[in-house]
Formats: C-alpha cells, sequence, structure tokens
C-alpha cells in the first residue's frame, strides 16, 4: 500500500457550488420559539425550538407556560428507536381492518352453506 504525503492543504475550492456572499437569507424563518412536543401514548414530551403554531398550551416542568404540539409518533414510541413492535392505532385502522375481515368471513361462510345447500338441493331432486 503507497501512502502519499502532502504538505500543502488541498484546495475545495473548485469543487464548492455555492458562494456564501450569494445565498438568500431571507428564505429562513426568524419566529422560533420554545415549543414543548408531546407524544400522549408513550407519555413521552420535550421542549425545544420551533416556528410551529398551535392555539394549545401546557405548563412544563420549569413552572412556564408553553406552546404544546400533539404528535402521534416520537422517538419514545417508534419501533426503531424503542427495539419492539407496538401497534399504535389512534385513527381507528386497525378496528376498521378487523371489521371488514370479519364481515369478509361471514359472507364466504354464509356463500358456502348457500352453495351446500343448492347442492343438497340438487341432490334431492336427483334423487326423485
Amino acid at each position: 500500500m503507497d501512502c502519499y504525503k502532502i504538505d500543502e492543504p488541498f484546495d475545495f475550492s473548485p469543487f464548492i457550488s455555492y458562494n456564501i456572499k450569494n445565498m438568500k437569507s431571507s428564505i429562513h424563518p426568524q419566529d422560533y420559539r420554545p415549543v414543548v412536543f408531546s407524544d400522549e401514548i408513550a407519555g413521552f414530551a420535550f421542549l425545544t425550538q420551533s416556528t410551529a403554531q398551535t392555539t394549545e398550551t401546557i405548563k412544563w416542568e420549569d413552572g412556564n407556560e408553553y406552546p404544546l404540539i400533539k404528535v402521534h409518533i416520537a422517538s419514545a414510541s417508534h419501533p426503531f428507536f424503542t427495539g419492539e413492535e407496538k401497534i399504535i392505532d389512534t385513527e381507528g385502522r386497525v378496528d376498521r381492518f378487523a371489521s371488514r375481515l370479519k364481515a369478509a368471513e361471514e359472507r364466504k361462510a354464509a356463500l358456502a352453506a348457500k352453495a351446500k345447500k343448492a347442492a343438497a338441493k340438487k341432490a334431492a331432486k336427483a334423487d326423485r
């Protein structure tokens, strides 16, 4: 394996595709404020800076009142971070699926019973 010694620092300027002086300064929000994000399913909340708007507030651990943003999934409840799989159903999707599955099984059983009854009727008619 060959090792090369570089005596001079490498000039990266030909590879930089932007110029900091030409960047737009007015496109980023300036109204950052402390906001509490709360994952109520996991009972986890954290205070951070955000521009997110909300009308709800919460009294935080330090005694101050901050705007509150409720989230469905945070790092405390996401399977990637917790290492366990949970079914978090805040919109009833699992219940709707279970009811559709049950209805489909009932339709299948009803059709099977109807076919069995028709076959028995056909067999009885053939025996006469």
